[in-house]
């Protein structure tokens, strides 16, 4: 058995140094693929990118063409001293101060003990409408509360932030 893993390492010791000998000879040479794009496949994927920056340059378009803007009533909200585990509620008044529908994609808290609400319908141009907020603290949570909540609309600005908070006694 000693005899066969020997023989085995002697054997790729000769393999390896023969191979490293042949890469030796090729060093300062010009080396070239085998595989090569002709004129026709080149022109091909050339036309290909200009299609799809076409379709992703008519996507931005449309999107921006959707986009509005927004304003909010408030953007800070001090709940004061609160009770623990209680709800806490408030409400920010968004208006639609642009000339497309406003949408609220989404809105989400930085805690779990914070409950956003946002509208379900798009807001038209010069109406409004409430992203409501509660807040109820953990059990063993106390003192200051500082959370935020992360309003995701149609807007050039896609992401807005509203504060609360609240002192847990």
């Amino acid at each position: 058995m000693k005899k066969i893993v020997v023989f085995g390492c002697l054997f790729s010791l000769l393999y390896a140094c023969s191979s490293d000998s042949e890469l030796k000879d090729l060093r300062g040479k010009d080396v070239s693929s085998t595989i090569a794009a002709d004129e026709l496949s080149q022109k091909e994927l050339e036309e290909s990118l200009a299609k799809i920056r076409q379709k992703e340059e008519e996507k931005e378009r449309k999107a921006k063409e959707a986009q509005t803007t927004l304003e909010f009533d408030k953007l800070k909200h001090d709940f004061g001293n609160v009770k623990p585990e209680t709800p806490n509620t408030t409400t920010f008044r968004v208006k639609n101060t642009g000339t497309k529908p406003l949408i609220i994609e989404n809105v989400e808290a930085s805690c779990g003990c914070t409950t956003p609400k946002k509208p379900e319908k798009p807001i038209l141009p010069g109406e409004s409408d409430d992203i409501t907020v509660t807040f109820k603290s953990n059990p063993g949570q106390s003192g200051e509360q500082k959370k935020t909540v992360t309003v995701t609309a149609n807007t050039e600005n896609k992401t807005h932030l509203l504060e609360i908070r609240a002192f847990v006694k």
